[in-house]
């Protein structure tokens, strides 16, 4: 908007020449961080003041850790604050024209209706468990595909006429269609190795990742600080992906996929690390509240659509590390558990407790001591994300 605003009125008089900054992107990215980190320090007082004020607080399940019972009451939706601190900072500083930004815009405030209908459904029913499973997915599954049978095209084409067109080629040829390489599978450290996908392929690849990486920052968020900061690392070094494929010079100097347009993801990603650590002021410990399937269902749903445009999915699962290991660890043990159940009669557990974090809290470390070590991890596996960008 600023940047469409900006253009404006340079036509009107040379006067307004110093507005050519707005041109560039590491200045609105600049710019997008910090007015979603004002915004959210702003507003974050307001807004956990009104949660508090409609009750709207956290129910702690019965099979939960005892330690976590103090909690209880602490209010919760408080995505709803990251929400419009990233989609205020963005719309404000995001070229308008731009239609990745757009398609995460719109998966990522798609999954957070489906999270605050979850959330509200445990505060004002006092249901803990929420939404059923197959009804969250069933929506999750909705606005992942649509946004996987639209991405599937427009990695390759630059003009949503031209999506349109290419996906009714597609339906006319009998689902026949072949994709560039640069829409194939990238392998992080070769260099221009992709795996072709067709369009099948890459929309159920798509479909999981987004998914699946909104569900696993969800099983992730169970601390104070847990999931937040993971999101803001992650979601920082996507953005200097986002950059390198956007830019026709850095992507064929480094040996990745060009995808025109996908440099303005970079503004999302800046105000997504921007309202993260807003939130983080008042989400660390002793949280005075917390994000809520609101949040962490959008941001992981963020994370996995932006990681497909700028196709790393790979490198989202390696500098997601903590999310994947958590959501792995909830898969393992339920499925051990009914498999001994089944073969012995009685339930086993692999571990103490499940997600992830929860073991290490049954063993005795403190909340702090994972929410700080699980930090580190992200950290040291982000930088291993980022060593793709050379060494290929």
């Amino acid at each position: 908007m600023l940047l469409s605003l900006a253009q404006w009125l340079q036509t009107l008089s040379p006067e307004f020449g110093f507005f050519r900054v707005f041109q560039y992107l590491t200045f609105r990215a600049v710019m997008a961080a910090m007015t979603a980190l004002l915004i959210g320090l702003a507003a974050g007082p307001y807004v956990i003041r009104r949660l508090r004020e409609l009750k709207i607080g956290q129910p702690i399940r019965g099979y939960g850790m005892e330690t976590h019972l103090s909690k209880s009451g602490t209010p919760t939706m408080g995505g709803v604050l990251i929400l419009l601190s990233i989609a205020t900072s963005t719309l404000l500083w995001f070229d308008l024209s731009n239609r990745f930004v757009w398609i995460v815009l719109m998966v990522t405030l798609g999954f957070g209706a489906i999270g605050w209908v979850d959330d509200w459904r445990k505060v004002v029913h006092k249901d803990p468990e929420g939404m059923r499973s197959r009804e969250k997915y069933f929506w999750q599954s909705l606005v992942g595909l649509i946004a996987a049978l639209y991405l599937v095209f427009s990695i390759s084409e630059s003009s949503n006429l031209k999506v349109m067109e290419l996906f009714f080629n597609w339906v006319r040829s009998g689902f026949d269609v072949n994709l560039p390489p640069k829409a194939g599978l990238q392998l992080p450290f070769f260099k221009e190795v992709s795996y072709p996908l067709g369009v099948l392929g890459f929309v159920v690849l798509t479909y999981l990742v987004i998914v699946g990486s909104s569900n696993a920052v969800n099983l992730t968020d169970g601390l104070d600080g847990l999931a937040i900061m993971p999101v803001v690392m992650v979601g920082s070094a996507l953005g200097v992906f986002a950059y390198v494929t956007g830019s026709s010079v850095y992507s064929k100097y480094l040996f990745f996929p060009h995808i025109p347009g996908s440099g303005e993801l970079l503004i999302f990603c800046s105000a997504m690390a921007g309202a993260g650590l807003a939130f983080l002021w008042f989400n660390t410990h002793p949280a005075q509240v917390f994000m809520g399937d609101v949040g962490a269902l959008a941001l992981g749903a963020a994370l996995g659509t932006i990681a497909v445009i700028v196709r790393q999915e790979i490198v989202l699962s390696i500098m997601g590390g903590i999310f994947v290991a958590e959501a792995v660890s909830v898969m393992l043990q339920v499925g051990y558990f009914k498999y001994t159940r089944k073969k012995y009669g009685e339930g086993r557990r692999l571990l103490k407790m499940a997600p992830l974090h929860h073991h290490f809290e049954k063993t005795g470390w403190k909340e702090t001591q994972v929410v700080v070590r699980f930090w580190i991890i992200t950290m040291l596996l982000c930088l291993v994300g980022l060593s793709t960008l050379k060494l290929r």
